[in-house]
């Protein structure tokens, strides 16, 4: 595989879909990124079809990497996050395989994107010590980086938080959505999350992707701890680019 050709890297999320070439030396787009909307219902057959229409509009024939919103074991699904209960148990790389023919890896979203912020973006460099990517999307992922290892599938947005449930139910985008927050009121409640990791874990840094960390500015001073905060280089194109990392390295 070539840099000047690029891995394809696709980001499957809550509400789309969206894949790009990319160069794995720097995380450099060689393509357009291109976006088709998450199916509902979000089952394993309609999005492995949204899959196929998405990687159909590549010229590409090599190796895929795919970020995927759930905890993901030798690219199993264990569990189905804020998707489709039926995914729990499905083999990922060989249903998108038998529905394009191309050859898979599959990460877990926050994984995926902590790869690329923690080797070519805002955790270059920082190799001692606790790293914990959060990415602010339809929940709330989470990387969990220990000298620069990854420690895989740690999904910190499923604690208990409010009332018993997971805390990405109050804490995350959509949460901020659905109760037509502002970003201040929002602001408190994501605070309230970094409170609790930071008393859990002690971590060195945070670094914050995913759609709203675009937004970083409008809820950052309603946060109160004193672990340092960076926004992720690569925004919301991290889980596109570690993805396509991931494959790169694998099938080298």
């Amino acid at each position: 595989m070539s840099d000047s050709i690029g891995v394809l890297g696709i980001d499957i999320g809550g509400s789309g879909i969206k894949a790009a070439l990319v160069n794995t030396s720097n995380g450099d787009f060689l393509s357009e990124r291109i976006r088709l909307d998450t199916p509902d219902p979000a089952t394993p057959e309609n999005i492995a079809d949204t899959v196929k229409e998405l990687v159909d509009q590549f010229q590409y024939d090599g190796p895929i990497g795919v970020s995927f919103p759930t905890v993901v074991i030798k690219s199993k699904a264990i569990t189905s996050g804020n998707i489709d209960v039926s995914w729990v148990g499905v083999q990922i790389d060989e249903l998108f395989k038998s529905k394009t023919g191309h050859q898979y890896i599959v990460f877990n979203d926050a994984d995926s994107a902590g790869i690329a912020e923690m080797e070519l973006g805002a955790g270059k460099g920082k190799d001692d010590g606790m790293v914990i990517m959060i990415t602010i999307g339809t929940g709330l992922g989470s990387g969990v980086f220990y000298n620069g290892q990854l420690i895989p599938n740690i999904e910190l947005g499923r604690i208990f938080g409010k009332k018993g449930k997971p805390i990405e139910f109050y804490a995350g985008d959509k949460a901020r959505k659905i109760s037509e927050l502002s970003w201040k009121a929002w602001g408190k409640r994501f605070d309230f999350f970094l409170n609790h990791i930071v008393t859990t874990f002690s971590p060195d840094l945070f670094i914050l992707g995913g759609g709203a960390s675009t937004k970083f500015e409008k809820f950052q001073h309603k946060l109160t701890i004193d672990t340092p905060i960076v926004i992720a280089k690569f925004e919301n194109d991290a889980g596109i680019i570690g993805a396509a990392m991931a494959a790169k390295r694998h099938f080298s």
